[in-house]
């Protein structure tokens, strides 16, 4: 199975070609962007494709991370990945940037629990515990970030992600996180599919909200 994946839920837009029979990824392609992820995704995608001389229509499965991350990017990838499942005829699976970080910890150290804690902001924190072997354990919240140091105290395992130094009494959040786009390709080939389409994962509500009073009448 040839699994396409792609990232657009943080700094990063990233794409990569999976190959499942050979546990390979063929080609990875990742630009530290910061915004404008709809402008560059495309050709991320098109490059990536290239550098594994692999053909659209070879594709099997889509990879998309859904959230918890950037409001906007997160649509972005949602949506090229509904797109392009839509007009292949394949399934797109969604992958959460919290799985994403256990997994990259558990990758390296697998004989304890992981809790991956990304800053939201705030005094918030997106959280999320995993066993050892990246499985989750509960579903991802958003917590005031109190409550998430009360939630590590005496945790005998890894805390991941940008949160990781909040929850250990310091004053500033790690750098922000990114979400390595091979570690989303070979998670996004794992999914079951079951699930349907993959949706955004929204902890919090959108910033932008229509003003009381300057609503326009339907006619």
């Amino acid at each position: 199975m040839i699994v396409l994946a792609m990232d657009t839920a943080g700094p990063d837009c990233s794409a990569a070609l999976y190959d499942t029979n050979a546990d390979a990824i063929l080609a990875e392609v990742t630009e530290n962007i910061g915004i404008g992820h709809a402008e560059k995704l495309m050709g991320i995608i098109d490059r990536a494709l290239a550098a594994a001389d692999v053909e659209l229509g070879a594709i099997d499965r889509l990879a998309v991370t859904v959230g918890p991350g950037s409001f906007t990017g997160i649509r972005v990838g949602v949506a090229a990945a509904r797109g392009f499942a839509l007009s292949l005829g394949i399934p797109a699976v969604g992958v959460t940037t919290l799985q994403v970080l256990a997994e990259t910890t558990t990758e390296r150290r697998a004989d304890g629990p992981v809790i991956a804690a990304m800053d939201a902001k705030r005094g918030e924190v997106y959280i999320q515990p995993f066993d050892a072997t990246g499985v989750a354990i509960g579903r991802p919240q958003l917590r005031a970030l109190s409550e998430a140091i009360s939630m590590v105290a005496g945790f005998d395992g890894v805390v991941t992600g940008s949160a990781a130094p909040l929850l250990r009494g310091e004053d500033q959040a790690g750098e922000r996180d990114r979400f390595p786009i091979s570690i989303v390709a070979r998670l996004g080939a794992a999914v079951d599919l079951g699930g349907g389409s993959p949706s955004p994962l929204y902890l919090r509500g959108p910033d932008a909200k229509p003003q009381a009073g300057f609503a326009i009448p339907r006619i």
